[in-house]
């Protein structure tokens, strides 16, 4: 393993540790808009497993099929992603209606 290997691994790890705490430290209340506005920084991993997946053209039909799985992987994270935050922003104007009676 090189020390860039390394180097990015160590990293991840960080980051993902980092995001546990971020994540757990939100008010619920700020869910669904975080959750909106990540959803739609999220295209850019769409964008990211194109490219990668273009570029693997010259790697061979693994990279390829491997990147087909990413931006398949991508697009579902994407719209489930907009289909929770559609459904949690309905609750929140079902009261409304509630309310208004």
């Amino acid at each position: 393993m090189t020390t860039l290997q390394i180097i990015l691994i160590v990293i991840f790890i960080v980051a993902a540790i980092i995001g546990y705490f971020l994540i757990n430290n939100v008010p619920s209340l700020l869910h669904t808009p975080l959750m909106s506005g990540m959803n739609a920084l999220s295209g850019i991993t769409i964008l990211g497993a194109i490219i990668a997946t273009a570029i693997a053209t010259k790697g061979g039909i693994v990279s390829q099929y491997l990147g087909g799985i990413a931006i398949i992987a991508a697009v579902v994270n994407v719209f489930a992603g907009f289909g929770v935050t559609d459904r949690m922003l309905g609750m929140f104007h079902a009261e409304a209606k509630k309310d208004d009676k």
